[in-house]
């Protein structure tokens, strides 16, 4: 189950953003303002799930969580440049 749940993240970042707004406290003990996770769910977010998980379960940041964030930012620009890559 968690392996289809992590796959459904990966494929829809934005909807699970959502369902994790409206239904969990995910975001609100990560940030105080409304500005950061907005703009992550714009413009990359699969890293703004990643950072805010390391947020809330107080994980320090080692190279371990530097390299889970760097994926995620890899896999956000491929999201992004794909459809690029597609019209033309």
């Amino acid at each position: 189950m968690p392996c289809l749940l992590t796959i459904l993240i990966i494929a829809f970042p934005r909807v699970a953003i959502v369902l994790l707004y409206l239904f969990t406290n995910f975001f609100t003990h990560a940030y105080t303002s409304i500005i950061v996770p907005l703009l992550g769910f714009i413009f990359l977010p699969l890293t703004l799930i990643a950072y805010t998980y390391f947020l809330n379960t107080h994980t320090p940041m080692n190279i371990t969580s530097f390299v889970i964030l760097f994926i995620a930012v890899i896999l956000d620009l491929g999201l992004i440049g794909g459809a690029a890559r597609r019209r033309g």
